[in-house]
């Protein structure tokens, strides 16, 4: 239900509102775990999804409030492709999946639920994870606590 009514206030959310320029600017480490903030650079973020559709589903994102691939520059967009390539290494070491989903959702129509600011979203599959509960009872099933798979992704990262 958190999800469900953060949508309203996210469809018309400017910087000042947006979940992912308030990550990228987290002041101290308390508030990054608050966000689920694993990293910055100079051009992106790297968080985890607060509603994931499986576990280890994050985000990569510019720092900057854009809503268009158009809008990026071309260090924001290598940026966001490189940050990717760390993310996936690092749920391969961390979780092991079998392969990912990667992709953006750009446009309300299309399923943002951000869409003033666009965000890559990295999703771990592994094979048989599709089961019932999201098809008929709309229930996703996330085996790890957030803040569990926030510390061991963080312990992952810091041992290279």
């Amino acid at each position: 239900m958190q999800y469900i009514r953060s949508l309203q206030n996210q469809s018309t959310a400017g910087a000042d509102d947006c979940f992912l320029c308030q990550a990228a600017q987290a002041p101290d480490d308390v508030t990054r775990k608050s966000r689920l903030l694993l990293w910055t650079t100079e051009h992106s973020v790297v968080l985890m999804n607060k509603f994931p559709y499986t576990n280890g589903h994050l985000l990569v994102a510019p720092r900057a409030h854009k809503a268009d691939l158009d809008d990026l520059s071309s260090d924001e967009l290598l940026d966001l492709q490189q940050q990717t390539v760390v993310v996936t290494k690092l749920l391969k070491r961390a979780m092991s999946p079998q392969g990912f989903n990667i992709g953006m959702n750009l446009g309300r129509c299309a399923g943002a639920g951000l869409p003033g600011h666009l965000h890559q979203h990295i999703v771990p599959r592994w094979n048989g994870d599709v089961n019932f509960m999201a098809v008929v009872g709309e229930v996703r099933i996330v085996p790890q606590a957030l803040q569990q798979l926030y510390e061991e992704l963080l312990r992952v990262r810091a041992t290279g």
